[in-house]
């Protein structure tokens, strides 16, 4: 009691207290709990209803003959435009190299951007295939192009030329042609040239490898068979388990390489730590993977 009037008490209110002659009582404070009783819920009056089921939209299969798959003519004007930036870009390699008496070095900046050309084709295939929908922009129609490639990749085969080369054909130009005006070096001008050509034809080289060799060209077979085209057999298994392989396609030079030192799955890695972004390989293939076969004789099987 004592040391609880020192703490809270001055000294002067302490002498007085003690010197008081009227009895201090004890005074006890007792605290209980408060109980709150919550009402019992009915068991029988709950009722639990199902979630609504979830509506899955199947695409359709595509028609052989479906009008996206033809050429319109603003496919046809890009892809000219295209061809004439790269004939630009080579022809200027041509003169300059003639006035100037340089041959080895323009060929070996050629074999560059060949080399080159496929490594880029690989990367930008990989990135489309895992990253992004249709709703993706700039992008977007590419994407969703790419990703349902696999479900339904005989499709690219009944694209027509003009249709299958113009969003490449489209970048080549506005990238590639204001190099040609601006660069009188042979050395870029021909690397610019055969690695910008390359890009943009690499479609045409996609959809080559997935025709039966009995419908191509005998120069196209006899390219895929040197290796200087991806050939059917290595683009097949791009369409196998676990789609996550063989993604070059124009030469598929760099195919493996990049697959042996798991480059792909490093940088898949990378985009997940940095970004929190899963591609759409590290999912279990489901049917948007899975080729759907077709025994018609008119639709072209995917690989022989």
């Amino acid at each position: 009691m004592s040391m609880l009037a020192q703490n809270k008490y001055p000294l002067r209110f302490q002498r007085h207290a003690t010197n008081s002659h009227h009895p201090i009582f004890p005074t006890r404070v007792y605290c209980s709990p408060a109980t709150t009783t919550r009402p019992k819920l009915d068991q029988g009056s709950i009722t639990v209803e199902p979630p609504p089921p979830i509506q899955l939209t199947v695409a359709s299969k595509p028609d052989p003959n479906d009008p996206s798959l033809q050429s319109a003519w603003s496919h046809r004007a890009w892809v000219a435009s295209g061809c004439a930036t790269v004939l630009i870009s080579l022809a200027k390699s041509l003169t300059t190299s003639i006035d100037s008496q340089m041959w080895l070095e323009p060929t070996l900046a050629g074999l560059v951007g060949y080399v080159l050309a496929d490594l880029g084709s690989g990367v930008y295939h990989w990135g489309i295939d895992n990253y992004g929908s249709a709703k993706t922009p700039i992008f977007g129609s590419q994407i969703e192009a790419f990703q349902g490639h696999h479900k339904w990749p005989w499709t690219i085969t009944k694209r027509q030329f003009a249709n299958n080369l113009h969003a490449l054909a489209r970048a080549v130009t506005f990238v590639v042609l204001p190099i040609d005006f601006l660069c009188n070096d042979p050395i870029f001008s021909t690397f610019a040239g055969v690695c910008s050509g390359c890009i943009m034809f690499s479609q045409q080289f996609h959809a080559w490898a997935h025709c039966t060799k009995s419908k191509l060209p005998w120069l196209v077979v006899a390219l895929q068979d040197l290796g200087i085209l991806v050939s059917r057999s290595q683009h097949a298994a791009h369409h196998r388990p676990p789609y996550n392989n063989n993604y070059c396609i124009v030469s598929g030079v760099w195919n493996q390489f990049l697959d042996r030192q798991n480059v792909f799955e490093v940088l898949e890695m990378v985009l997940f730590f940095k970004f929190g972004v899963r591609p759409r390989s590290w999912s279990d293939p489901s049917s948007d993977w899975t080729e759907e076969k077709f025994a018609s004789d008119n639709i072209p099987q995917t690989l022989p």
